[in-house]
């Protein structure tokens, strides 16, 4: 410190000067040769601007955001080959494709399930595509839309892989300069995991950004039904007989449980009961014949009874 000390007022003094010169370097862009005393500095255009006036013209707002469409369409087509084959057309013409099929049929109906991949920047255009497809589409019985943001988990897959890669690097520098087998052989192992790591985030970085690149639509395909064949759908003779057959056959095991059950538990409790019963009857019947029998010691006094009068007499009548 004392050998710097007298050398302080230089070193402010230059500081002071490199200020003053930087404040001239800084002067407004564009600025006019009176203000700055040089040669004029024209900033440089924006990109999408015109290169003579610098005006802006078609600049777009650039969006990074991450967002996963997913969605699923139930639709009524006046014929569904057709309409499979309109559908893909018009979804390849805006660069999507066909991520899986599954054709097949409902009895006499055609039906279709076909996954689409979208570009997420035409996601409403396939769908308003789907809602019409040539005058194919009759009817959108249903429409169900999903958007999922996935952009933080971008960002942090992003930094947490750049972090992976810094630490690699700087065990392929200690694992350069290690002199150790032991040394080695941890190092090595340390890089092993450090890679997994970088290869299993990288995977997931990639499917986050192929779905929200790319958005999944579910469609279905089907014919409208006829009255007619509803009701006919609505009526078999071949389950209403197994139904009648099942309800009878579930009657009939209802009845024979019971009777299994009246055979092995209530029975032997009829039976029983009845038994006691009987010998309650028996006891109740001797003890009511001992109450009325009478004594052998006591009799009941007899009044005598007079003897029987005999009739009053009656005159005879004189013979006239």
């Amino acid at each position: 410190m004392r050998n710097i000390r007298p050398f302080l007022p230089f070193i402010l003094l230059a500081f002071v000067l490199g200020g003053c010169s930087g404040s001239a370097s800084l002067a407004p862009i564009g600025a006019s040769s009176a203000e700055t005393g040089s040669k004029p500095v024209m900033a440089p255009p924006l990109p999408g601007a015109n290169p003579v006036d610098g005006s802006s013209k078609e600049i777009g707002v650039r969006d990074d955001a991450k967002i996963i469409r997913t969605g699923t369409m139930d639709l009524e087509v006046r014929d569904v080959p057709t309409a499979v084959r309109t559908a893909r057309d018009a979804i390849v013409a805006i660069g999507g494709y066909v991520g899986a099929s599954n054709t097949g049929n409902q009895g006499d109906r055609p039906t279709a399930e076909i996954t689409y991949r979208i570009p997420a920047d035409r996601w409403e255009a396939a769908l308003d595509t789907l809602r019409s497809l040539d005058g194919q589409t009759t009817k959108v019985v249903a429409e169900h839309t999903e958007a999922v943001e996935v952009t933080a988990q971008v960002v942090d897959l992003e930094a947490r892989i750049r972090n992976l890669q810094a630490s690699e690097v700087a065990l392929q520098g200690i694992a350069a300069k290690a002199t150790k087998v032991s040394d080695v052989l941890e190092v090595e192992a340390r890089l092993t995991e450090v890679r997994g790591q970088i290869e299993q985030l990288t995977a997931q970085l990639k499917d986050l950004n192929d779905r929200a690149g790319f958005a999944t639509l579910a469609v279905r395909f089907n014919v409208p039904l006829v009255a007619v064949e509803v009701a006919a759908r609505s009526w078999e003779p071949k389950t209403a007989v197994d139904e009648a057959a099942a309800t009878m056959l579930a009657i009939l095991q209802n009845l024979v449980t019971a009777g299994i059950w009246f055979a092995i538990v209530w029975l032997p409790i009829l039976i029983v009961v009845g038994i006691l019963a009987l010998i309650g009857v028996r006891i109740a019947r001797r003890v009511n014949v001992r109450a009325h029998e009478p004594s052998e010691t006591w009799q009941t006094p007899t009044t005598p009874t007079a003897p029987p009068s005999a009739p009053p007499s009656v005159p005879p009548v004189p013979e006239a």
